[in-house]
């Protein structure tokens, strides 16, 4: 149908595609969020809703579920459609349309905006005997509500900032707390090993260097862990409720990778405008790859205003690129 025909569509529901929809309406342009996830937020509410954002301009500091909320109640303010776990396996070109195929569907558009974050969460998991078979049975990769945590015996394995982040949180709801890590180094924010350094000198968290997961016990339910210290090879048993591990996520394009789009190390290359290699096509967030790049949730914003400002144009080139300064548009005299 004609009028299901959208200026803009964007692949993703993150905070980067959310913050390009709410230009798209600043624009007046019509548009359209796809997300395969069942509900909009991208890792802010799948992956880690309890974590505190502080590199956010305006907030000093804000949990990741209530950024998430904000940025709906930004991005869906002019009436985008949204369409929640859908997954678009093909792009195909018609006159001067795209049409994306989904699993229920197919959506028209006149451009297409890519800010799928880094692609398919699929998270790196244990190659150890009881992983697979007590995950989400006392074993998991994230964390949704923490208070399901209280008077718990805790490991986490990992030495990322996701890791070092759970132990920050957890560290005064647990009964115990212990933190696995493989190296003696962190691959976390320097504010945050701090942070950890503090935990370590007053008790709160126990650390366990130079050392790796061999096995996890329980029958139903996690009710221990061993680990080795990878020196020496000797085991410790350690009596636990539950096993975090943050070992990060594959990058994964998935279908993108099959758009004709050029790809480099699962990212997207685009230009200063954001464009991609196929005319019509732009990109956005953690997906793009261009020199300078800098993976910040601020930088996706940045990233998605340029994309959308610049397929506005790319449909009515007599559209500014530029549409100003938000105080003097129109759009937002009302408000």
């Amino acid at each position: 149908m004609q009028d299901d025909i959208k200026d803009i569509t964007i692949i993703g529901g993150g905070p980067t595609g959310l913050f390009g929809a709410f230009y798209a309406g600043v624009r007046q342009a019509t548009c359209r969020i796809i997300d395969s996830l069942p509900e909009l937020g991208g890792q802010l509410t799948a992956l880690y809703p309890e974590k505190d954002i502080f590199d956010v301009g305006g907030f000093s500091k804000i949990l990741a579920k209530d950024l998430a909320q904000n940025l709906i109640e930004q991005g869906t303010q002019f009436g985008c459609d949204v369409v929640l776990d859908e997954e678009v396996s093909e792009v195909e070109r018609e006159g001067d349309l795209f049409r994306l195929v989904g699993r229920s569907r197919s959506y028209l558009t006149k451009t297409i905006v890519i800010a799928g974050g880094k692609g398919a969460f699929e998270p790196k998991h244990l190659k150890v005997p009881g992983y697979h078979e007590l995950l989400h049975k006392g074993v998991h990769y994230f964390v949704k509500d923490p208070d399901s945590y209280q008077d718990k015996r805790v490991i986490i394995v990992g030495g990322g900032d996701s890791a070092l982040d759970w132990a920050l949180i957890l560290k005064d709801k647990c009964s115990e707390l212990a933190l696995v890590h493989r190296r003696e180094t962190f691959r976390a924010h320097e504010s945050s090993v701090v942070a950890l350094e503090e935990a370590l000198a007053s008790g709160c968290i126990s650390l366990h260097t130079f050392h790796e997961v061999r096995a996890i016990h329980g029958n139903g339910t996690v009710d221990g862990i061993t680990i080795y210290d990878n020196r020496t090879d000797v085991d410790t048993r350690v009596e636990v409720d539950a096993v975090l591990c943050f070992l990060g996520f594959k990058p994964d394009l998935g279908p993108i990778k099959r758009w004709g789009l050029t790809v480099n190390k699962n990212r997207i290359e685009v230009n200063q405008l954001m464009e991609t290699n196929v005319a019509g096509i732009y990109a956005a967030g953690d997906i793009v790859e261009y020199e300078g790049k800098i993976d910040l949730i601020v930088t996706g914003f940045s990233e998605v205003t340029i994309a959308v400002n610049n397929a506005v144009h790319s449909m009515n080139p007599s559209a500014r690129v530029n549409p100003g300064h938000s105080t003097n548009l129109p759009i937002f005299k009302d408000k």
